[in-house]
Parts: C-alpha cells; structure tokens; sequence
C-alpha cells in the first residue's frame, strides 16, 4: 500500500522551524522532521509526545539495584561469607555501606545500557538496518520536513504545495510512500 508524500526541504533549522509554525497554524499536520541534530522547539509544534524513556530508565535501575542486592547477600553473606576489615559476614544490612558504590554503579548500567538497547530497538535504528531518511543530506546539512496527504485530508495537494512554497524552501518533492507492516 502507497500513500503520497511531501517531502519539504530546508537549509536551516530556524527556517524549518518558522515554517512548521505557519503551517501548523495554517491546518497542515506535519508527520515527521527529519534533521542532522535535533530541532529544539520543535516536538511541541508537530505534535510529538513525550517518551516513557524514562519510566523505563527508572525500572531498569530499580532491577540493577535488586540484582545487586540479591547478588551481595548471596555471594557475601549466604554462600561464601567473609571477614573483610573485622565486618560481620552475617548480616547484609550491617555490610550493605561498604556495597552502596556497586550497588549505584548498577543501578546506572543497567538503566544506561538499558536505555540504550530499549532506543536503538524501539527506533529501529540497529546496526546493519537500513536508513529511514527521506533525503541523504538530512544527516550533513538539510532538514526535511515530511506532511502526508492522508493526514491532511482537508487540503489537496496543489493547496499544500502553495501553503508549504510559503515558508522559504529550498525544494519540494512529492512520492509515493510505501507503508510495511
């Protein structure tokens, strides 16, 4: 299934950013913004929501401390207790201050690895997977602005050709999109 496309382009970022301000205001829901760096400003004129990244960050500390956790009352206290420095080897809550430095390193590499892995997965943006960029210059020195016809159903195409002309492109193109499922 293809669906047509407008692909507008940009040569800076202020420029891009005016431009979706217009058009927002005009009635023309813009899908995407394609950038070589990220656009501040830009998510809440398009429309983007906000991540549950960092609920997800949150969680996959709370694991790494737990793991940590259950790992020193296992290895230290339950398996193969030791006297280090006249501690007692009986009790993890009398020996847990001299574990707080591994427990927060972690905490902080499961949520940074985590974060990483969750990103890269949830994006699609592995290693080895093709790009999703509509123009290859979006990541040296273009910025692209994508607007769908089907979302913008109340505008026909030679309308959204004169409304986006309107905000100082370099050049505008139209395709057909295949959608994958």
């Amino acid at each position: 299934m293809a669906e047509r496309v407008i692909y507008a382009t940009y040569d800076d970022d202020h420029v891009l950013l005016d431009g979706a301000k217009k058009l927002v205001a005009d009635g023309v829901h813009i899908t995407d913004v394609f950038s070589p760096f990220p656009i501040h400003g830009i998510d809440p004129v398009i429309g983007v929501k906000h991540t549950r990244l960092g609920i997800v960050a949150f969680l996959l500390g709370l694991f790494g401390l737990t793991l940590a956790i259950i790992g020193f009352r296992y290895f230290m206290i339950h398996d193969w207790p030791m006297n280090i420095g006249g501690k007692p080897n009986f009790s993890l809550l009398e020996n847990y201050p001299s574990f707080v430095p591994v427990s927060f390193e972690l905490t902080v590499l499961f949520a940074a690895h985590g974060m990483s892995i969750i990103y890269l997965l949830r994006n699609k943006t592995l290693p080895g997977m093709p790009a999703d960029n509509p123009h290859p210059r979006t990541t040296d020195d273009r910025f692209v602005m994508e607007i769908r016809l089907s979302d913008n159903a109340g505008f026909s195409s030679e309308e959204l050709h004169q409304k986006i002309k309107g905000t100082d492109i370099i050049e505008i193109e139209e395709k057909d999109y295949v959608v994958i499922k």
